[in-house]
């Protein structure tokens, strides 16, 4: 199980355009947004990355890289970086689902096609977003069952800003007897 605080598991995944992420070589002073989504299959997930996009300015001012993660090959991430019009956000693919399973994320099975008319993939990781710190330790995360319901970037940034100023640390970290 992650834990607030610790070291996250190591990340690595191609990027659309060329390079790689990889989450132990960020060069950002606070560290990343990354945000795993279910792929190009699910309306909710544009909707959800068209709001990064439009916030990925705001983030980086802030010192923090934005990246955007799917199981997807390289087809249908440049799919749904073309559908939102992705021009800040960076976008992963190939992610492996037991590193998917490594970042706590659920894993679901196809039911075909969605109801915008394309295929779910056989297997492919629910939604999961993540606040990693500098030196890798993990600050925030929510992941999700399903595609419904997910945190607001807004809300993230706001959350963001007053960290910094109130230097306010990770919570969650306790892991002894209750």
């Amino acid at each position: 199980m992650l834990m607030p605080r610790k070291k996250t598991p190591d990340l690595t995944v191609p990027l659309l355009g060329g390079g790689q992420f990889d989450i132990s070589a960020v060069n950002s002073p606070r560290g990343s947004v990354v945000c795993f989504y279910r792929g190009l299959h699910c309306p909710l997930c544009a909707t959800y990355l068209t709001e990064f996009e439009k916030l990925a300015d705001d983030f980086a001012e802030r010192g923090l890289a934005c990246v955007a993660i799917s199981s997807d090959g390289a087809d249908r991430a440049q799919g749904m970086a073309d559908k939102i019009g992705a021009s800040k956000l960076q976008f992963g693919y190939d992610l492996n689902l037991t590193t998917a399973r490594n970042w706590g994320l659920y894993i679901s099975t196809s039911r075909g096609k969605t109801s915008i008319g394309i295929d779910e993939p056989a297997l492919f990781a629910e939604p999961g977003l993540f606040l990693i710190n500098a030196d890798q330790t993990l600050y925030y995360m929510s992941v999700q069952t399903m595609p419904f319901v997910r945190p607001h970037f807004r809300e993230l940034l706001r959350a963001v800003d007053f960290a910094i100023e109130k230097n306010y640390p990770a919570r969650g970290e306790y892991d002894g007897p209750v």
